[in-house]
Parts: C-alpha cells; sequence; structure tokens
C-alpha cells in the first residue's frame, strides 16, 4: 500500500500543469458597458475584440483592471484581450493598470478603435499617432504614456451634418444596412491582429487598410 500511495503521489505531481507564461501583449477594444450601447457606432472596437476572442477560443468573463477580460495564445504570444468596462473616456485606467500589472511597454499595446472620419466597413491601421479627437484614445495617451502604440481604428461613418450632435451620433445605434457593410470591417480588424503581433504591420496595413 505505502508503494502504491507513493506512485500515485509521483503521478499526480508529473499531471501538475505548467505555470500560465506572462502576458506578452494587450489586445484593447474600446466600448461602452452595457446593454444600451451594443451595436453602437462606438462598441465596434468591443465588437472586434469578441470576434478575435471566437476566433481564440478565449471567454472573456474575467472582471480585472476594470475590464471584462481573458488570456489568448495568439501567434504563440500570451496576450491579455480586453473590453474596458471604465466607460469610453475613462479608458486608459483599464489600460495602464494592466500594463503596470504585467509590465507591459506601450508599444505592445493594441488598440481598436471606431473613427467617424471613415466610412461605415473601412479599415485604417495606424502604426502610432494622436488621438485624433476620439476621447477614449485621449485617455489612454494621457494615462498610459504616450502616442506610441499601433492602433486599429473601424470606420463608422461621419455625422449626416456638421451641426449634428456628436454625442448622439457615436451612440446612434447601426441600421441594418451598415451591419452589412460593417461585419467585414469587424473580421479584418480580427484579422489584422496577428500580423500586427507578430512586427507584420506593414503586410497588415496593405491588406486592410481602405
Amino acid at each position: 500500500m505505502p508503494h502504491s500511495l507513493d506512485a500515485l503521489f509521483a503521478k499526480l505531481s508529473r499531471s501538475k500543469p505548467s505555470p500560465a507564461a506572462p502576458v506578452e501583449y494587450l489586445v484593447v477594444g474600446l466600448g461602452n458597458p452595457g446593454k444600451d450601447y451594443d451595436n453602437t457606432r462606438h462598441n465596434v472596437g468591443f465588437d472586434a475584440v469578441d470576434c478575435l476572442a471566437g476566433k481564440y477560443s478565449c471567454q472573456l468573463t474575467r472582471l480585472k483592471f476594470k475590464s471584462l477580460c481573458g488570456t489568448a495564445v495568439i501567434e504563440g504570444k500570451q496576450v491579455l484581450l480586453m473590453k474596458p468596462n471604465t466607460f469610453m473616456n475613462l479608458s486608459g485606467q483599464a489600460v495602464s493598470e494592466a500594463m503596470r500589472f504585467y509590465k507591459i511597454p506601450i508599444e505592445r499595446v493594441l488598440v481598436i478603435s471606431d473613427d467617424i472620419s471613415l466610412d461605415v466597413g473601412q479599415t485604417r491601421i495606424r502604426r502610432k499617432g494622436s488621438a485624433g479627437g476620439h476621447n477614449g484614445l485621449k485617455n489612454i495617451i494621457a494615462l498610459a504614456g504616450g502616442e506610441n502604440f499601433p492602433r486599429i481604428k473601424i470606420g463608422v461613418g461621419k455625422k449626416p451634418n456638421p451641426d449634428y450632435d456628436l454625442v448622439k451620433w457615436v451612440l446612434g445605434h447601426f441600421s441594418q444596412e451598415e451591419q452589412k457593410l460593417l461585419a467585414p470591417a469587424i473580421e479584418n480588424a480580427a484579422q489584422a491582429v496577428p500580423l500586427i503581433l507578430n512586427g507584420n504591420i506593414d503586410e497588415a496595413m496593405n491588406r486592410f487598410n481602405s
């Protein structure tokens, strides 16, 4: 009997899972939490991260860093997928908190957001840059240490006229026709992520910049 127990303990010891590799990258989709904001222009970053999570069998159910998040292995890299719960204007709180915890430099943060200067369904990838008037990007730049991070912008369309209220526009819902145009852009954004994480941002821009 003692020998049997020794063998059992040895087997259990060998079967222990190895420690998870540390997170190397953050992929952050911007949006606003809550059902009221589903299918709104401001939430396409959330939609793209949901699409990416589906591709890599990642459950975005862990509440940490003021975000719904989950870890995925993308191109051999440990990646934290994040959907900040802070509301758009405070997205930098979630991003900077995760960066500090995992000691992630700003260059390894990839942000996916909406862009009202692009037509619905267009995508644009950038190595870095200013916020361009986007409050979520503005807060990340302010709290996370600068503009030197890649981003994927998904077009949600321009305001109907210059006097139209901007907040009302970005919090508005897509029409059924617009949703058909948007779906390929969400897919393109998800496909661009592994290229960017692998350092092939030029290829991603050539393939997916509209």
